[in-house]
């Protein structure tokens, strides 16, 4: 376990924690995605801790950057494509060198 592990963690409970002691009667859409999006990044931050892979799930990378494309339905990953960002800008870099782009 890193530091920055248990400090994101303790992070994101607390903003959790302040969203929903600010809440009054019926939260708008907006403060309830805003506290769901909170208690996902504790959840994700305490699965990091308990995890031998981290958060990235990556046997390389486990305490590496998770790839904010992970999980969008708007831009899904391509088969293959884990949570890692190093590994997936490493596999986007070189299919673009592969198709002459740079």
């Amino acid at each position: 376990m890193s530091y920055a592990e248990l400090r994101e963690l303790r992070n994101a409970l607390g903003t959790a924690s302040d969203l929903a002691f600010g809440l009054e009667g019926t939260p708008s859409g907006r403060q309830a995605e805003e506290l769901v999006d909170a208690l996902r990044r504790a959840l994700a931050a305490a699965h990091a801790l308990s995890s031998e892979h981290g958060a990235t799930g990556c046997s390389e990378h486990p305490r590496g950057a998770v790839d904010p494309l992970h999980g969008d339905p708007e831009d899904p990953l391509p088969t293959g494509y884990g949570r890692c960002l190093l590994c997936n800008d490493r596999r986007r870099r070189a299919g673009a060198l592969r198709h002459g782009r740079r």
